[in-house]
């Protein structure tokens, strides 16, 4: 298997944060799971460390992005218009928040948006495949 790509985001409550990602279908990998960080494999086999400040602050000297702004937004690929709607709404029944940027529905993309409980923005997109066809 290939090493997959990790995204390591900072969260005030790793418990709260675990639980949010599992809900919107992110499965724990216990051998890099510990008390300060959580490793979970999600959707296309996207990697995701949860880091307390403590151990953020272990990997990194720079701050965490301030509450309010963002750094990066991260797109969720989904296979169609339907699965980009159930995916938003799992995030939100989850805690989180739908839509914080404007929907885009073009006859080519489809996309929302939510935001995870400590405010890491992630996309839900479709993409029409011939649009990557050519």
């Amino acid at each position: 298997m290939q090493t997959p790509v990790f995204i390591n985001f900072p969260v005030a409550d790793l418990g709260r944060a675990t639980h949010f990602y599992a809900a919107i279908g992110f499965g724990a990998v216990p051998a890099l799971t510990t008390r300060s960080m959580a490793c979970l494999i999600g959707p296309a086999g996207l990697g995701l460390m949860l880091l307390t400040p403590k151990a953020w602050a272990r990997f990194t000297p720079r701050p965490p992005s301030p509450a309010g702004t963002s750094e990066t937004m991260i797109a969720l690929p989904c296979a169609s218009r339907a699965e980009v709607d159930r995916l938003t709404g799992l995030a939100v029944a989850a805690g989180g928040v739908a839509d914080p940027n404007p929907v885009q529905d073009l006859p080519v993309m489809y996309s929302r948006s939510f935001a995870d409980p400590d405010g890491h923005i992630w996309e839900t997109m479709w993409l029409d495949p011939a649009v990557l066809a050519g």
